[in-house]
């Protein structure tokens, strides 16, 4: 009796894995855009828009207004992180700055790595929690979470040992895109999973899902999953490229396309 059982739970957990790595995860056109922007950053689930434009503009573009924020001095927006929009922040990497901004894109606060003791040489930024931010250290190789209220930093990370290509986060997590893995960290700093980089590029996240891009092509990293699964789409040049709840945005020569996610 006892070895049937266990045969009937084998079975039951093979038919399992088999239903699970045959899902099909398609994504749909569904509308599409013309939008003349240098870069895009963020779109939420109000159809809110955040897109930097040649001179180096930042905008907010809702339904009925556009918002705009420029600081020339500081030159190119490297990233701008739209997750919190009540604290944005915009990083100008040539100047080894950060700029926080509230909903209406007013400065909450300008901060620069140049000025700060000890010095910090930053590559790359993403939001935290609270009035926190999450630095990648180029000259030390890890991740710091910084407070830009108090001017210090809460953790700090054990280094990584190859190039940082990039970084996204939330409150609660933490991703890091290297050119071996991709680790994943939670709001202490503690590294929770770590998965071998097979040669994606870049990453977009929200609370549901983890896209991946590997040249043409998008992969999706389910919440709670732990196999990354190819995304079934036209075979796009892809410049950028986001992801808000169960839709993706592409978006390549002046044309935002708005694809949802079906998994089948």
């Amino acid at each position: 009796m006892q070895k049937l059982v266990f045969l009937f739970l084998f079975l039951c957990l093979v038919g399992f894995s088999q239903e699970n790595s045959s899902k099909q995860i398609t994504a749909t056109l569904r509308d599409s855009t013309k939008l003349e922007a240098k870069a895009i950053f963020g779109i939420d689930n109000f159809g809110t828009l955040y897109y930097a434009t040649e001179n180096n503009s930042f905008h907010k573009k809702t339904k009925d207004t556009i918002i705009t924020y420029a600081n020339f001095q500081l030159g190119d927006i490297t990233t701008a992180n739209t997750f919190n929009p009540l604290k944005i922040n915009l990083f100008y990497r040539d100047f080894n700055t950060v700029v926080v901004l509230d909903n209406r894109l007013a400065e909450i606060k300008k901060i620069d790595f140049n000025t700060i003791q000890p010095y910090k040489n930053v590559s790359f930024v993403s939001s935290g929690y609270d009035n926190s931010i999450w630095l990648f250290n180029q000259d030390f190789q890890y991740l710091e979470l910084y407070d830009f209220k108090s001017n210090k930093i809460k953790l700090k990370t054990v280094p990584v040992q190859s190039e940082v290509l990039d970084l996204k986060s939330d409150y609660n997590y933490c991703y890091l895109l290297t050119k071996n893995y991709l680790y994943v960290y939670n709001y202490f700093g503690s590294l929770i999973r770590k998965i071998e980089n097979s040669g994606y590029e870049s990453l977009a996240f929200n609370e549901a899902h983890l896209i991946l891009k590997k040249e043409k092509s998008l992969f999706i990293l389910e919440k709670n999953a732990s196999d990354i699964k190819p995304i079934k789409h036209p075979n796009l040049l892809i410049k950028q490229f986001l992801v808000t709840n169960e839709t993706v945005y592409i978006y390549h020569e002046n044309l935002l396309r708005q694809y949802h996610l079906k998994i089948e």
